[in-house]
């Protein structure tokens, strides 16, 4: 399967998915102005990812927004939904949500993911500030 890597703008996140390395990384902000124009081709993505990888397969996701907006929030949260479906068939996901020690916002939404997902381990760990 060909690896999906989109580059970071000022609207959107840099979309890093390594399908040899089972490492999937979003990273920067997320405010495109056609939210499904950007997410379709990464939900898709993702969609044949978890049907085609082996049951026992562990998968590691990093996520780290600095920002983003409420219907990113959302897509986030079907990404998290998707995830969450594997694990449950058993694949083994884990979902790294890093935070800015600056960020409350982000620690805080990361703790409302974390709450909303009950079989995936998702870890909020915190970054120093960048120069």
């Amino acid at each position: 399967m060909d690896n999906l890597i989109i580059e970071e703008t000022k609207y959107t996140p840099l979309v890093r998915f390594d399908s040899d390395s089972h490492v999937l990384e979003i990273r920067g902000e997320s405010y495109p102005e056609n939210i499904f124009e950007f997410y379709d081709p990464v939900l898709d993505w993702i969609n044949a990812y978890l049907e085609e990888i082996s049951e026992n397969q562990s998968v590691i996701v990093n996520i780290e927004l600095i920002y983003f907006n409420s219907n990113s929030s959302k897509i986030l949260m079907t990404l998290f939904s998707m995830l969450q479906d594997a694990a449950i068939q058993g694949k083994k996901i884990v979902i790294h949500w890093y935070y800015d020690e600056e960020n409350d916002i982000s620690l805080e939404h990361g703790g409302e993911f974390r709450e909303e997902l009950k079989s995936l381990p998702f870890h909020l760990i915190q970054v120093q500030e960048r120069s």
